[in-house]
């Protein structure tokens, strides 16, 4: 394949996490390249110089790490059109992105789906045994010089026997479950449909076809599931009220999953004895209410960052790209195109 044939591949910012050697063979099928953009601005003004440069973009690839990139609104995917038949992000979650609109352009959105989903999983356990040990308030006594002269650190609660639900029994659920059960934890999940008796019985995981069945019968709540139309405000008065008293709440999801008004009600009246949260819903700009909450344990959204899960969603980006251009279709597409046009 002469080199004015080969797609021209284009990411945004350089892929750090790739190996030269992954690079330099992707580039024996492909016109690849990268835009060396930091932000928006950046990438409004450079992408445009780039297409009139070296023509046409046939493949868009997202990196980790969007936030100053967005938003990726159809301003910004529209200078990508109409050539560009394909656009892959290394992120799960894909709620930033113009999905149906691409789609009805023609053009394929794929997300990562199991790169980030173990160490998401990781934080959730995480953010568990935190919640349950009141890891912030311990440590805060000690670097206070108090030991453990503050109230409230001992006893701490044990996982052993305990219920985690799990809401949204998807790849960065399964991963949750597994790590729990060598806690001694039990699990329970609601999804939008069962999982098949053999899965279940993997995990040793009790379904719940109801959303409020599952909360009230569950110790430590965690969410997991996309953020969606259906999904947004998913956790609201209703939701907390039939939890458990005393339940420990954990969202490495998306904040917007949760409606933070309620759950600051929550915490505040002891329903939810403590939260860990990774996720917040205006982020980066956070209610200040949750830096001050002796009650909260959080995380600037870091669930996914970690050096392996950033080499996997790269290599599965450019994993799409390969496999759209040899079979018609990426391996992780969000919405089917050709179902939507039969």
């Amino acid at each position: 394949m002469g080199s004015v044939a080969k797609p021209r591949v284009v990411a945004l910012g350089e892929p750090i996490h790739m190996s030269k050697e992954y690079l330099a063979d992707f580039s024996k099928e492909f016109n690849y390249s990268f835009l060396p953009a930091t932000n928006r601005a950046e990438t409004m003004k450079l992408l445009p110089e780039d297409v009139a440069k070296n023509g046409p973009i046939d493949a868009f690839i997202i990196r980790m790490g969007t936030p100053p990139y967005e938003p990726f609104d159809k301003e910004w995917m529209s200078t990508l059109m109409p050539s560009c038949k394909v656009v892959t992000s290394a992120s799960a979650g894909y709620n930033e992105f113009p999905v149906e609109w691409l789609a009805e352009e023609g053009t394929w959105f794929c997300n990562s789906v199991d790169a980030v989903a173990e160490a998401t999983a990781d934080m959730a356990m995480f953010l568990t045994l935190a919640v349950l040990r009141n890891t912030s308030q311990a440590e805060k006594s000690f670097r206070d010089g108090k030991f453990r002269a503050t109230p409230g650190l001992s006893p701490a609660r044990d996982p052993t026997g305990l219920t985690l639900g799990i809401v949204g029994m998807g790849a960065i659920g399964k991963y949750l479950a597994k790590k729990a059960l060598a806690f001694n934890m039990k699990i329970a999940y609601h999804n939008r449909h069962q999982l098949p008796a053999e899965e279940e019985a993997k995990y040793n995981a009790t379904y719940y076809d109801s959303l409020p069945g599952l909360l009230g019968a569950a110790d430590v709540v965690s969410i997991n599931c996309p953020l969606n139309a259906k999904t947004t405000g998913l956790i609201s008065d209703a939701e907390f009220a039939a939890m458990k008293d005393g339940v420990f709440f954990i969202n490495t999801a998306r904040g917007a999953v949760v409606d933070e008004a309620a759950l600051k009600k929550a915490i505040e009246s002891g329903k939810v004895a403590r939260a860990g949260l990774d996720v917040f819903c205006d982020e980066p700009k956070v209610d200040p209410w949750f830096f001050t909450c002796d009650q909260v344990i959080g995380q600037p959204h870091l669930g996914g960052l970690t050096d392996v899960a950033f080499r996997k969603a790269e290599t599965e980006c450019f994993e799409n790209v390969r496999a759209f251009f040899a079979k018609g279709r990426p391996n992780s597409p969000v919405v089917e195109i050709n179902s939507k046009s039969s």
